[in-house]
């Protein structure tokens, strides 16, 4: 059986027994406290009763011995509210919990307990860090697009982000602000403040998308779907018979948290009123 519920108290979920026994298997998993590459926990010494615990996508998962003696497992939000129960049938060896891109980062205990009583916790961070690694934009680097009209592509931009965290996320818009042909903003596409609009194109379903999640340890490459680079007569940033430079802003927003990835670009044009002319080129300012 599987329970959810975040009402519980944190004294209702841990349930300590008397005396100190907790202390001899309370703690990280590996007597540390240390915390392995893409979320997961280093293997325990033997003195606690988890072998490892891991964030892969969006799922917690905890191992453990199939004859560990323990029923049920407690997840613990940071706020030290219960996130979810989980039953240890006989013979198991790991239970998961789906932490979705809605949760709290922080510190999450995990308890055990058999007979409602506790017999070894420890503790877990999760929590996202999105870095943009690369950007650029389509009609000069056509190769790191999808397979699409060249017409389209030209005009869109990919950006390849890394969660360098122990927690997954997801990123829900997709901004270019400043002296693009065509920004975000009340001068081009002025989605900014719109909910509805993500300025993410999914070449899968050929549509823009909600969202796109990127778990720990995971590299992802994003596409805009609202043309930041077609040249619009009376919108953003033109052509001319000199050549201009200028500087914008990519900016990605992102669930968890509601934090915002962002990065400033140079972006140079050449002179020339033709668009087929112009040539631009971006560099990190």
């Amino acid at each position: 059986m599987t329970q959810d519920n975040p009402h519980l108290s944190r004294r209702t979920a841990l349930r300590t027994v008397a005396g100190a026994a907790l202390a001899s298997v309370a703690g990280c998993l590996d007597g540390n406290g240390s915390t392995g590459p893409n979320g997961s926990s280093s293997p325990g010494d033997g003195s606690g009763v988890f072998q490892q615990v891991t964030v892969e996508g969006t799922e917690l998962i905890v191992q453990f011995d199939s004859d560990s003696g323990f029923d049920q497992i407690n997840l613990i939000q940071p706020d030290g509210e219960l996130f979810g129960q989980r039953e240890v049938a006989a013979g198991s060896q790991q239970v998961s919990f789906d932490l979705g891109t809605a949760y709290a980062p922080g510190e999450y205990e995990i308890v055990a307990l058999s007979d409602e009583e506790t017999v070894g916790e420890s503790s877990h961070s999760v929590q996202p860090n999105l870095g943009i690694i690369e950007m650029g934009i389509g009609r000069n680097q056509p190769e790191e697009m999808w397979d699409g009209p060249e017409s389209e592509i030209e005009e869109e931009a990919f950006v390849t982000l890394e969660n360098q965290g122990t927690g997954p996320d997801a990123v829900t818009k997709l901004l270019f602000i400043g002296d693009v042909p065509y920004p975000s903003d009340e001068e081009g596409t002025n989605y900014v403040d719109d909910e509805d609009v993500s300025g993410i194109y999914d070449p899968e379903s050929d549509s823009e998308i909600e969202q796109v999640i990127i778990g720990p340890g995971e590299q992802i490459t994003l596409y805009s779907s609202r043309s930041p680079f077609a040249f619009v007569p009376g919108a953003g940033t033109s052509c001319s018979k000199e050549s201009k430079t200028g500087e914008f802003e990519l900016i990605l927003e992102t669930r968890v948290g509601g934090d915002r990835v962002t990065k400033m670009y140079s972006i140079q044009y050449s002179g020339s009123q033709e668009t087929d002319n112009c040539d631009i080129s971006i560099s990190e300012a």
